[in-house]
């Protein structure tokens, strides 16, 4: 039999040889027409430059570059396509680093098929930040990368209630209940939890567009601080805030947490904020939030966490070339520990991981309802870009390699009251 020409067939035997002879967990649509495999979703493979990023980074770094590019695609489900492209690609950057075998096979096939070269150049959304890391100024780079993407863009995927966090699903199976009332439901819990009562100081750190902000403000009264270090949300927020006609209550400052000095708060709250903050700053971010709180007044700390074991700050991932750079993850161990270091004393964990992945599915609706509108606000690589995030993401929470925690902690007064009522259900607010 002569040897086949076409593309797919060509890449096949490789490809099953870096999976240990397994059989591929996908079929395979190559740039010039042709298939091969049998089951599995359908990757689309449009240019052969798939497969020179992949060479010289054979790791999901290579892999996003590839997809937020558009040489890589997947017809269907994604979710479905980016489970059986991370058992192809981590089976095969192992094989790539340990096997010469198979690093002589991919470049053999690679350069019969013209993709052998210098590595191209990384699609437009990729960033790296100058300076030293979680230094204010770079901080601020960093929350602008991710943030200041443009405020349509985002009303379009995360739906009415700009809420940027994880919403809070109390009736699941109810078809009728929708992504702006689980997100309501979730500010009414960090309210609830923080004891809020009228007239009382609450700050609210990394207030995004000032949903919670202005909730709280409207239905227990607060005076409310919210801080951001994104322009373009500080601007929305403040819109939002007076169309709520809550000026005389709501204040949106463009402000580093480190350099607020107006305390003493009754209540602090940090969602979805302490991601950026990294280890080694994280002493720091517990201590000025301890002393920023009256004594008795209570902080909801609400974070991604990850599974114990070592990490790399600097490992260069998907996430932080092209999502939120310098963010870390820790576990909530580590969390906990460090607020405990500050003087908090913690009186509650509370793990919404699957409330997670049901919300960044809901966005990823979102954002495929309004693809075409997404992507003239910013960019088709930048709407890759966060479908990617968003699916890659909920699978983490779906399989548990993250989760996110809500952490309630008190600074306790002299002698050690911390004004919490005596049962959970009491201060929730449950009957």
């Amino acid at each position: 039999m002569p040897a086949s020409t076409d593309v797919a067939s060509r890449l096949q035997p490789v490809l099953r040889h870096l999976m240990g002879g397994a059989e591929l967990p996908l079929r395979i649509r190559a740039w010039d027409g042709s298939e091969s495999g049998r089951d599995g979703p359908l990757v689309v493979l449009r240019d052969p430059r798939v497969l020179r990023r992949l060479l010289w980074s054979p790791n999901e770094v290579g892999l996003a570059r590839a997809f937020v590019a558009g040489e890589l695609d997947v017809d269907g489900d994604l979710f479905a396509g980016l489970r059986a492209i991370r058992r192809l690609v981590e089976a095969a950057g192992t094989a790539i680093r340990s096997d010469l075998r198979g690093r002589l096979g991919v470049a053999r096939v690679a350069l019969g098929l013209g993709a052998v070269g210098l590595p191209p150049p990384p699609p437009a959304e990729e960033v790296r930040l100058r300076g030293r890391r979680h230094s204010r100024d770079r901080d601020a780079a960093a929350i602008s990368h991710h943030y200041d993407v443009g405020n349509e863009f985002y009303r379009r995927v995360l739906g009415p209630s700009l809420v940027y966090s994880c919403a809070y699903w109390t009736r699941p199976d109810d078809p009728s209940y929708t992504l702006e009332d689980a997100q309501r439901d979730k500010c009414e819990l960090i309210c609830r939890k923080l004891g809020l009562t009228a007239g009382a100081r609450l700050l609210d750190v990394g207030c995004g567009w000032g949903s919670l902000a202005i909730h709280a403000a409207r239905e227990y009264g607060v005076h409310a601080v919210g801080i951001t270090l994104s322009q373009q949300q500080a601007a929305l927020a403040r819109e939002r805030v007076a169309a709520a006609g809550l000026s005389d209550r709501v204040e949106i400052r463009v402000q580093d947490y480190r350099e607020v000095r107006d305390e003493p708060y009754d209540a602090i709250a940090s969602i979805g904020m302490a991601e950026h903050v990294g280890e080694a700053r994280y002493a720091e971010y517990a201590a000025d939030l301890y002393a920023l709180l009256r004594p008795g007044g209570r902080l909801l700390n609400h974070q991604i966490t990850r599974r114990p074991g070592p990490a790399d700050p600097n490992e260069r991932t998907f996430i932080q070339a092209y999502v939120f750079p310098d963010g870390e993850l820790l576990p909530v161990g580590r969390v906990v520990a460090k607020l405990e270091e500050a003087g908090f004393e913690v009186r509650d964990d509370e793990s919404l991981r699957e409330h997670y992945g049901r919300t960044l599915r809901r966005w990823v609706a979102n954002l495929d309802a309004n693809w075409d509108e997404c992507v003239r606000l910013t960019s088709l690589g930048r709407a890759r870009v966060w479908k990617l995030y968003m699916t890659g993401s909920a699978m983490s929470f779906d399989a548990g390699s993250i989760s996110i925690h809500q952490v309630l902690a008190v600074r306790p007064g002299a002698n050690g009251e911390c004004e919490l009522p005596a049962t959970r259900a009491s201060w929730l607010g449950v009957t």
